[in-house]
């Protein structure tokens, strides 16, 4: 994939977490270390004795990438390296459920440190189950559709709101499908001090049923519906980075098969939440 993320790694074809560390990394530079939650990228990345990495790099549990990264954070301090930029990168797994303790005592302690979730709205690699991530009325091995279920019946945990709410320096929301979006935002939060919080779209072809070519259509697709907000957050203030043109989301929904169950009333449901954000996202 280029000197960014090495060639050989063993993702799968479509992958969008591949796609976001090689421009993670393009932007952040060489001089900083990776701390990776237990999850896909570690799996694909790091298989020993080979690597994809070529900075310091570290495997951590599924629940402490936050952790290990305040601590790689503190020691660099302690070493007077504080020009050496830290990340924390995890799915949703590891950050919304898992790590998300973790990621809430980081912020609170105020570690300089930039962390990163790909957000491929299940547990991908450990067999599709659901996460809080999740979006109403998609299928899953832990929520299947049936004539008692519509698939998964809540909506996604709002993780970006919550590191807001607890007063990150930097919260941004970027996806796959736009790289240089990926990269102007990992840049503007390594400029800045304290903790910081971005999330990407990664839609995945093996868990959400479509074909490995339509990863980038589809991530564009969930911006354009307005399923996907695209903003930063800095100093009390949002802006939205890529306006959307509310695209009907029966468009997105089409285009998976973990969706292929549900009806008119589910679909509508899901349209009149999203109208619901971006009303209130324009009343701010």
């Amino acid at each position: 994939m280029g000197e960014e993320f090495y060639q050989g790694h063993t993702s799968c074809a479509g992958c969008p977490a591949a796609i976001a560390i090689r421009h993670i990394l393009q932007a952040a530079g060489k001089d900083v270390v990776i701390s990776n939650a237990t999850s896909c990228s570690e799996i694909f990345s790091s298989a020993y004795p080979n690597t994809a990495w070529p900075v310091p790099y570290i495997h951590v549990a599924f629940e402490c990438a936050a952790a290990v990264a305040g601590g790689i954070e503190a020691a660099l301090k302690k070493l007077g390296k504080e020009k050496t930029k830290v990340i924390a990168l995890a799915g949703d797994g590891g950050t919304y459920d898992i790590g998300l303790q973790a990621l809430s005592g980081m912020v609170d302690r105020g570690h300089d440190v930039l962390y990163i979730c790909y957000d491929n709205e299940c547990y991908a690699n450990t067999g599709i189950q659901r996460s809080s991530a999740t979006m109403f009325g998609a299928w899953t091995t832990t929520s299947p559709s049936g004539s008692k279920s519509v698939g998964n019946q809540t909506f996604k945990k709002p993780i970006a709101e919550m590191m807001i709410a607890q007063g990150a320096a930097y919260v941004a929301t970027s996806s796959i499908a736009y790289p240089m979006d990926i990269q102007a935002k990992v840049k503007k939060a390594l400029s800045i001090k304290g903790p910081k919080f971005l999330l990407i779209h990664a839609p995945c072809p093996l868990a959400w049923r479509f074909e490995s070519s339509q990863t980038v259509d589809i991530a564009k697709l969930a911006v354009e519906t307005g399923l996907w907000c695209m903003f930063e957050y800095e100093n009390g203030k949002r802006t939205i980075t890529i306006k959307p043109s509310m695209r009907p989301v029966e468009d997105y929904i089409k285009t998976q098969g973990r969706f292929k169950h549900l009806k008119a009333p589910e679909i509508a449901k899901i349209q009149e939440h999203v109208n619901g954000f971006w009303k209130k996202l324009k009343s701010e």
